[in-house]
């Protein structure tokens, strides 16, 4: 069983993500296990991880943040547990330690490894972020950020300062759901898969992969201002995460260096558009990204020495809005 990412590794040395376990939903019923209410629940997450990044986008944009408290990890991998070799999400022992990251106000867990053994004694899978953690319960309500994503773009809107924002509106929902299906495989998932893999044949096929799906954004970011026309929705959110990696990490450290996304005109204004969309700029903590990627895997980067560059200014202005005003 893999405990993290640089374990799942197939014999052909190609990587596959492992499902997440806890799977259970938030509901606006108030009579459901897990109802939405203000306060109650927690996030975990790194500012590090793309997939935490999502729900903590969707916290921002739909104005929860008041109403779910969240709690950023440390950028690198540690040691989880004295006397046990494994390496994952770990707490800092002060507000101090680490700008960014804080200690767990909730449990006083060491790492997120303890949340897991708090919530099951007999877990034996990876331990991920985020966690959606439930105060009253004291128990992981979800691990798969494509499940909480959608628990907070609909079951909250009672408490949520922007309950009028949907991004998975039902006459998009099909459209987005194929989006994300080729974006997650050729892109979300496809960066690891070229990073991660051990033989070069595995590489060369993520490569081909991703490089399609990167040209197929390029080609539709040309004729409208997002994915699914002129709306943002789910989909331009599951993009961003990996997108505002790539240049910076991705590129250098998973070997994703065919060509930069600064080399596509049209993406790189999205990425500066979506970057400055209220709320989201706030999720990107650079700082906390390249420590993570370059300082985690010793198995690619032994020596943990993270380049300097490219530092680039997504505050900078873009064409978006205006090339686009007549279609909104």
């Amino acid at each position: 069983m893999a405990r993290s990412s640089l374990d799942e590794m197939s014999a052909t040395g190609a990587f596959i993500r492992q499902p997440s376990t806890f799977r259970s939903s938030i509901s606006r019923d108030p009579n459901s296990p897990f109802p939405a209410e203000a306060g109650r629940y927690h996030l975990y997450v790194s500012y590090a991880c793309p997939w935490a990044c999502r729900c903590l986008a969707y916290l921002k944009i739909k104005g929860l943040d008041k109403a779910i408290s969240f709690t950023s990890v440390k950028p690198i991998w540690g040691r989880t547990k004295d006397g046990d070799e494994h390496m994952g999400w770990i707490f800092p022992s002060s507000d101090t330690e680490e700008p960014g990251a804080e200690p767990d106000p909730l449990n006083g867990a060491k790492s997120i490894r303890d949340l897991y053994e708090l919530a099951s004694s007999n877990y034996t899978g990876k331990y991920t972020v985020p966690v959606l953690w439930d105060k009253k319960q004291k128990t992981i309500v979800n691990n798969e950020s494509a499940e909480i994503i959608r628990m907070l773009n609909t079951e909250f809107n009672d408490i949520a300062e922007n309950a009028g924002v949907d991004l998975y509106p039902p006459r998009l929902q099909s459209q987005i759901d194929e989006i994300n299906d080729w974006v997650y495989d050729g892109i979300n998932n496809g960066v690891y898969r070229c990073g991660f893999a051990k033989k070069q044949e595995p590489y060369d096929e993520s490569m081909t992969k991703l490089y399609e799906a990167l040209d197929k954004c390029e080609e539709i970011l040309s004729k409208q201002r997002y994915l699914c026309g002129n709306t943002l929705t789910e989909a331009d959110i599951r993009l961003f995460v990996t997108l505002i990696r790539f240049d910076e990490v991705y590129a250098v450290h998973f070997k994703c260096n065919k060509k930069l996304l600064r080399e596509y005109p049209n993406m790189f204004n999205y990425i500066k558009d979506i970057y400055q969309s209220p709320g989201v700029g706030s999720t990107v903590n650079m700082a906390h990204i390249k420590k993570h990627y370059y300082g985690s895997h010793p198995s690619i980067n032994p020596f943990g020495i993270i380049p300097h560059g490219p530092n680039i200014d997504y505050s900078a202005p873009h064409d978006r809005g205006e090339r686009f005003a007549s279609a909104n």
